[in-house]
C-alpha cells in the first residue's frame, strides 16, 4: 500500500500551476469585463485541478503497465516502483475524472450552455488517451498539441465564459501565453525522459525533433508569452505586468540552452512551473486593472 505522502508525489503537485494558471488568467479577463462570479471561478478551479491530477494518474497508469517508467528519472510514479498496484492508481484517475464531471456539469447546469457537456467529454477523453488506450497521442508527439488546447485555449476561454456567459476576444488572446507556458512543463518533463522513452516506444515531440530543437522550442515557449503580454497592452496597458516575471525565465531557459540533461532539468522543472505560476499571476492582476 502507497504512503499518503507518495499519493500526492504522484499526483506531482509541481505540475498543478499548469491547472491553477488558466483559471485564474480566465478570472482575470472576466473580472476586466465587469462579470466575475466567484464562486463559478471556484468551481472552475476545482474542475482544472481534478483533471490535471486525473491525468497525471492517469500517465501513472498507463506508463506504468507499459513498462514506460521502468527506467525514469524524475519524479516517481506509483506504478513504475511498485509502490501501488495499478487498478488502485486507475482507480483514483476515475476517481478524478469523475470529480471533474460532476463539478463541470454544475457549470454547465447554471450557465445552460450545453455544449459545454461535449466540451467537457473531449477534455476527459483527451487527459485518458494521452497515454492511455492502444494508440496513446502522447505517444505520437501530439503531447504539447493537446496540453496547449486544453490547457491554453479551453481552460482561460471557459473559465471566462462561465463567469460572463460570452467570450471576449481577449479571452482568446490571453489563452496564448498561459497554453505555452504550460507546453513548457511538458517540453522540459520530455526534454529530461527523452533517452528513455526512444527505446521505449514513446515517441514523444522530443524525441521527434531530438535534443537541440527541442531546448529551442523550450525557450520559444517562455518568450513569447512575455511578448504576448506587451502585444495586449495596447488594449490591456496592465497586461504588461507579466513582464516583471522576465527574470524568473533566465535560470531555466539558461539551463536548457546549456545542455542540462537527467536529474538537473527536475530543478528547471521547478523553476519553470514558478515562472509560470509568478507570469500567471500578474498577468491576471494586469487583465483585471
Amino acid at each position: 500500500m502507497a504512503t499518503p505522502s507518495q499519493w500526492i508525489a504522484g499526483a506531482r503537485p509541481r505540475t498543478l500551476p499548469a491547472a491553477v494558471v488558466p483559471v485564474a488568467v480566465g478570472t482575470g479577463v472576466a473580472i476586466g469585463y465587469g462579470g466575475a462570479i466567484w464562486w463559478r471561478a471556484l468551481l472552475a478551479l476545482f474542475v482544472a485541478l481534478a483533471l490535471q491530477v486525473g491525468v497525471n494518474y492517469s500517465n501513472d497508469y498507463s506508463d506504468g503497465v507499459r513498462g514506460t517508467d521502468d527506467d525514469r528519472v524524475g519524479p516517481m510514479r506509483l506504478v513504475g516502483s511498485g509502490a501501488a498496484p495499478p487498478r488502485q492508481v486507475l482507480a483514483a484517475a476515475l476517481a478524478c475524472f469523475l470529480a471533474a464531471a460532476v463539478a463541470g456539469l454544475v457549470l454547465v447546469v447554471v450557465t445552460q450552455a450545453w455544449w459545454l457537456l461535449l466540451v467537457g467529454a473531449v477534455s476527459i477523453a483527451a487527459a485518458w488517451f494521452y497515454t492511455g488506450g492502444s494508440t496513446p497521442y502522447g505517444y505520437r508527439a501530439l503531447g504539447e498539441v493537446s496540453v496547449f488546447v486544453f490547457f491554453g485555449l479551453v481552460a482561460v476561454a471557459g473559465t471566462t465564459y462561465v463567469q460572463l456567459e460570452w467570450l471576449p476576444w481577449l479571452a482568446v488572446a490571453a489563452a496564448v501565453p498561459v497554453g505555452l507556458l504550460a507546453c513548457a512543463m511538458l517540453v522540459v518533463n520530455n526534454l529530461r525522459d527523452i533517452v528513455t522513452d526512444g527505446p521505449a516506444g514513446k515517441r514523444t515531440m522530443a524525441v521527434v525533433l531530438g535534443e537541440r530543437r527541442t531546448r529551442v522550442l523550450y525557450a520559444l515557449c517562455l518568450v513569447v508569452p512575455l511578448a504576448v503580454a506587451l502585444a495586449v497592452a495596447p488594449w490591456q496597458p496592465f497586461a504588461a505586468l507579466a513582464v516583471l516575471s522576465a527574470p524568473l525565465a533566465v535560470a531555466p531557459v539558461m539551463a536548457v540552452r546549456g545542455g542540462a540533461t537527467g536529474p538537473a532539468l527536475i530543478t528547471t522543472l521547478q523553476q519553470t512551473g514558478r515562472f509560470q505560476l509568478v507570469y500567471g499571476l500578474l498577468f491576471t492582476l494586469g487583465l483585471a486593472l
